[in-house]
């Protein structure tokens, strides 16, 4: 149990990969750290990503890879904390790890793996973690003064680590923006993103039947593509091209997606120009069975192909190379890996994420407006914003 009143150096609200972050590398620097999470665990984040094994970073970590108002906010902790930075924390551990696809770096061992070394750091660091412990009041005199249900922490800084709306199960809520909006600062719109796109009402009557089956193919939206697997769902479309395209698409939009990026279609129609197998039997060679019936069923008559018009055939590649899909919306929050927006980041300096109005408030995390990709481009912004403040507070 805490006494009614401690004072810290540095208090952090939120147990997640920046907040731990920044109280390992404060502690580091000598400075009296303590995390506080309403949640029973720490890192749950952490513990989810990459399905319980923790795509803990990307090698290809870039500016290019963010969405944000200001895309020049996030090169600067980037910089200063690299993914060569992370592979060394785990190797000093004694941690393996492998690259799947694309720069995506995971753990051998699991998602506790990475848990237990961020424990170990942080313990070795003098860093206190206060669990279960929920907040009633934020407010700055000469200091920072945070009332919890275990008394109250007085700091000379405060760092606003709380994440986003995304993964309501495990805790996320809207704290961290409400922070900021009392302190005078602004937030961006927020929406979920990373999330699954769900089919208008009558693309949901045709195409829910085909639940489970997937597509590799290319989505574009916004000037934006994304290469990978589409996954019908019993509501709409899911899988890593419509997550990554999620975050580019607004209410409304239209996606086009490419479902042979890895065939030219219409050379492959003039080999077979005067075959006499069925289009969908043909077509059947490059996708799932029960897609393709249903693709023919809605936008061709399927004959043999030596019975097309040429007219014909181009509709035919046309319609395969741009399949146009209007989503009614996305599954929100609670399906959502990110959200998009946060503190402006107008509103903080870029080198230590302190707040600029409010001297000693800080902000990291996907609290910020900074989104990553899919991919772990989104811890790795947690470990490198998390490690610019810890270098300041």
């Amino acid at each position: 149990m805490l006494t009614s009143l401690m004072e810290r150096d540095v208090v952090i609200i939120g147990a997640g990969a920046a907040g731990l972050m920044c109280a390992i590398e404060a502690g580091r620097r000598g400075r009296r750290a303590s995390v506080i999470d309403h949640s029973g665990k720490a890192g749950q984040k952490i513990r989810v990503s990459g399905g319980g094994n923790c795509n803990f970073t990307n090698l290809n970590t870039g500016p290019e890879h963010y969405i944000s108002q200001n895309p020049h906010f996030c090169k600067s902790a980037l910089s200063r904390f690299t993914p060569g930075d992370v592979i060394s924390l785990l190797v000093k551990h004694g941690i393996g790890y492998h690259e799947k696809e694309n720069g995506q770096l995971f753990c051998d061992e699991g998602s506790g793996s990475i848990i237990n070394i961020i424990r170990k750091e942080g313990e070795a660091a003098g860093v206190q973690i206060h669990l279960n412990c929920r907040i009633s009041g934020t407010r700055k005199q000469e200091f920072f003064n945070v009332a919890t249900s275990r008394g109250t922490f007085l700091s000379k800084s405060l760092v606003i680590a709380t994440g986003g709306l995304s993964y309501p199960k495990i805790g996320a809520t809207g704290f961290g923006h409400k922070v900021a909006e009392n302190f005078g600062l602004k937030v961006t719109p927020l929406r979920p993103a990373l999330v699954p796109l769900t089919f208008n009402r009558k693309d949901l009557s045709i195409f829910s039947e085909l639940s489970g089956v997937s597509v590799k193919a290319k989505v574009g939206c916004n000037n934006k593509e994304f290469y990978g697997n589409i996954l019908f769902t019993h509501k709409g479309l899911s899988g890593p091209a419509i997550l990554q395209i999620s975050s580019y698409w607004n209410n409304g939009d239209t996606i086009h997606i490419d479902l042979l990026p890895d065939f030219n279609i219409r050379e492959t129609f003039i080999e077979k120009r005067q075959s006499r197998m069925e289009m969908k039997n043909l077509l059947a060679l490059y996708f799932p069975k029960r897609f393709i019936q249903k693709w023919c069923e809605l936008y061709i008559r399927s004959k043999p192909v030596y019975q097309y018009a040429d007219k014909d055939i181009e509709d035919i590649v046309r319609r395969l190379k741009n399949w146009e899909i209007k989503p009614a919306g996305s599954e929100g929050y609670s399906s959502a890996e990110v959200t998009l927006g946060g503190v402006d980041t107008n509103e903080l300096s870029s080198k230590t994420m302190e707040a600029k109005k409010v001297p000693g408030l800080y902000f990291i995390g996907e609290v910020v407006d900074v989104t990553g990709q899919l991919g772990g481009y989104n811890l790795q912004w947690a470990w490198a914003s998390g490690h610019a403040a810890g270098q300041f507070v």
